[in-house]
């Protein structure tokens, strides 16, 4: 009995093990079948056949195959996960990377209608940096400095190499229409002057608008077919700055204090390509004279031609939006100042960039309200979770200003908002303007409570003010602060020194000009 206990007993380990060694064989066989179809699977959603059922951007294919990515006299052809994936190689980065963007793509795709999306703005940098892992470019990249290269490029690339990582360059700061071909996108040095050429001079001013009156005047640019709107801004007490209970304010913007301003003349509207073509024209060299030098006296009849105007620009400055009346966009503070020496020494006035006091006292137009119409911040902004189920309301907001929800991710021209009270367009919108002051988050404390024409003097950075075309309603404020980022906004700029004229990083900026009454009157 023992020994067929024991026999039974071996027999059930071996029926065991073979039941144990049947189930792992199934197991391993659906495992590597299972890993074979997720390759496969992989590999399938890794081709740029794959990645179009999904992506519906508009000549997405047609701009990819126009780009030296696939256009090139090399034949090689590079697909879109080449691009907008980390190189395979870092596996989990390149899958966890694929399986998070890829269930965004096909939530989009089921959820969203590809009509309301604003490609325009999805193809800036700002939105591209999140799609082009800089590590991607570098896996085919290996040499920067290959056989042939010019000049240019080796001075731009040691820049690279030498500020990778303290200033977060990335390879498509400089090159974003390797991929997706772009008309418009040049980081060539721009040749000629991109303005109307106009040969009959009967069409040209001969004088500057005389002045006589404090009133509205149409001021004409002697030289040119060219004239723009001056407002008569009458002197005026406000409160500047915001109270402690207005929605998205900053500590800068306090205290709240009494400020006096005097009469003054302001642009309608922000100074536009058709006028800084115009300067650029008359003064392009590569000299350097600063604005201090310049401004003496501009009574008397100067040389005009004798100021130092911008040099030219990398690319198109006007982003292929257009020139004519859309803003002037992208130019340094140097320039814009040096443009007002230009223009009171053509008109014989005393042109300048507002004051940040005359600025807000301006944007507000009589009104003590965050904005110079009706609503609230919260009303118009679209920040918070809130907003994502309940939309802002947009209506009044969009009729005044151009911003993020209205913009079409680029400047609009001024014809396209109404005017605030004193009759001037834009002032919170379209493109951040350039003030006078320096800027210190603590200036309105540094001063007493009721001032007359303040300038602040002190600080490294220039005041900027107004929100522009990609702002939330929040940063629209008439008392929201803002301020130059000058090392920022050349980043990618490889001159050695540096412009002084235009920015390379930085495309929301902009002037308009005032003229000091007793200058005229």
């Amino acid at each position: 009995m023992q020994a067929d206990n024991s026999i039974t007993k071996k027999d059930k380990k071996r029926a065991f093990y073979k039941r144990t060694s049947f189930v792992l064989f199934v197991g391993c066989v659906i495992g590597l079948a299972i890993a074979a179809s997720l390759y496969q699977t992989a590999v399938y959603f890794s081709t740029d056949e794959s990645c179009m059922l999904c992506h519906v951007h508009p000549h997405v294919e047609e701009s990819w195959k126009q780009s030296v990515h696939m256009n090139n006299k090399s034949g090689t052809k590079v697909s879109c996960v080449d691009c907008h994936l980390p190189p395979v190689e870092n596996t989990w980065d390149h899958y966890t990377a694929k399986a998070k963007l890829g269930l965004k793509d096909v939530w989009g795709y089921l959820t969203k209608d590809s009509a309301d999306l604003n490609w325009d703005e999805k193809s800036q940098l700002e939105n591209a940096v999140k799609y082009i892992p800089n590590e991607s470019c570098k896996n085919c990249h290996h040499n920067l400095f290959p056989e042939g290269v010019t000049d240019e490029a080796i001075i731009a690339h040691l820049h690279y190499e030498d500020n990778e990582k303290a200033l977060n360059l990335q390879c498509i700061s400089c090159h974003l229409d390797v991929g997706h071909y772009d008309p418009y996108y040049s980081h060539k040095q721009m040749t000629g002057i991109p303005q109307l050429q106009i040969t009959d001079s009967s069409l040209f001013y001969k004088e500057a608008t005389k002045v006589d009156a404090f009133a509205d005047f149409v001021e004409q640019l002697p030289g040119t077919p060219y004239s723009f709107k001056m407002i008569a801004v009458p002197e005026g007490t406000f409160l500047m700055g915001s109270p402690e209970n207005e929605s998205f304010r900053s500590d800068s913007e306090g205290p709240v204090r009494e400020v006096t301003v005097s009469r003054f003349f302001m642009a309608e509207v922000e100074t536009s390509w058709d006028l800084y073509w115009a300067f650029y024209a008359a003064t392009m060299s590569e000299g350097r004279t600063l604005p201090e030098q310049v401004y003496a006296n501009n009574s008397s009849n100067p040389d005009v031609d004798g100021i130092s105007g911008p040099t030219a620009p990398f690319g198109f400055p006007d982003q292929g939006w257009g020139l004519g009346q859309r803003p002037a966009i992208t130019m340094t503070h140097y320039a814009a100042e040096t443009f007002c020496q230009w223009l009171s020494l053509k008109t014989g006035k005393k042109y300048r960039l507002p004051t940040e006091a005359e600025w807000e006292y301006a944007a507000r137009g009589g009104t003590d309200t965050p904005y110079f119409f009706e609503g609230k911040p919260r009303q118009f902004s679209n920040q918070g979770f809130l907003r994502k189920i309940f939309p802002a309301d947009t209506d009044v907001i969009a009729s005044y200003v151009i911003y993020g929800e209205n913009s079409n991710a680029r400047t609009q021209e001024p014809s396209a908002v109404k005017a605030n009270p004193f009759g001037l367009k834009n002032m919170l919108g379209n493109v951040s303007e350039y003030c006078m002051d320096k800027f210190e988050a603590s200036a309105y404390q540094k001063t007493a409570y009721r001032v007359i024409d303040p300038v602040h003097t002190t600080g490294e950075e220039w005041v900027i003010r107004g929100g522009n075309y990609y702002s939330d309603a929040k940063d629209l404020r008439c008392a929201g602060r803002d301020h130059t980022r000058h090392d920022e906004w050349l980043r990618t700029d490889p001159q050695q020194p540096k412009s002084i004229w235009w920015y390379s990083d930085f495309k929301a900026i902009g002037f308009r000009v005032v003229c000091e009454a007793d200058s005229v009157l």
